[in-house]
């Protein structure tokens, strides 16, 4: 049996997870739209990563992070959210931080493993009963939702990837006839 202190625990957990992770993950996506450059510059950045077409990465990259944002902020429908957020991380992994190390002050994937990771561990931690989820009594935490965060985020990532990314190759990557 669990002591009161425990559960208490958990639910503070989960709060200060969701009102550090939802908040951040929501700015970053209005940032795509109203920040310097708005949806044209997010539009050229994500032409030159080689999302093919741009214009709707950018809009569907600015408005998964914000609406993964808002339901993880409110504690809404774990753990879709958190896949949300595994997959616009695994995205940015491979187009924009592949290759640049781990330090994401030289480009490198800290930042997006550290954000998806966090997602997953607030999918197994479940968005406790300080949340929407906990309102309705629609708990759902472990490794189930763990697991569901990380598959979905990945295999939807993945499946963007195969059919829409297409970077443009560097004249050292091309293969030369002899």
């Amino acid at each position: 049996m669990k002591a009161r202190g425990s559960r208490d625990g958990h639910d503070v957990a989960a709060l200060v997870l969701r009102a550090t992770l939802g908040p951040m993950l929501f700015a970053h996506g209005w940032n795509k739209v109203a920040g310097p450059g708005g949806l044209k510059g997010t539009t050229g950045w994500f032409e030159a990563l080689g999302l093919k077409p741009p214009e709707m990465h950018a809009r569907m990259a600015a408005g998964t992070e914000m609406a993964a944002g808002v339901g993880i902020t409110l504690g809404a429908a774990n753990p879709l959210p958190a896949a949300a957020a595994v997959g616009l991380m695994a995205v940015a992994a491979r187009t924009d931080h592949r290759g640049k190390g781990f330090f994401v002050f030289k480009g490198g994937w800290e930042y997006v493993g550290v954000v998806g990771g966090a997602a997953v561990a607030l999918a197994a931690l479940g968005n406790g009963r300080y949340s929407l989820d906990g309102l309705l009594r629609r708990q759902r935490a472990g490794l189930g939702p763990a697991l569901l965060a990380a598959g979905i985020g990945t295999a939807s990532a993945a499946a963007l990837l195969a059919v829409c990314y297409r970077p443009e190759r560097k004249p050292d990557e091309t293969q030369t006839d002899r």
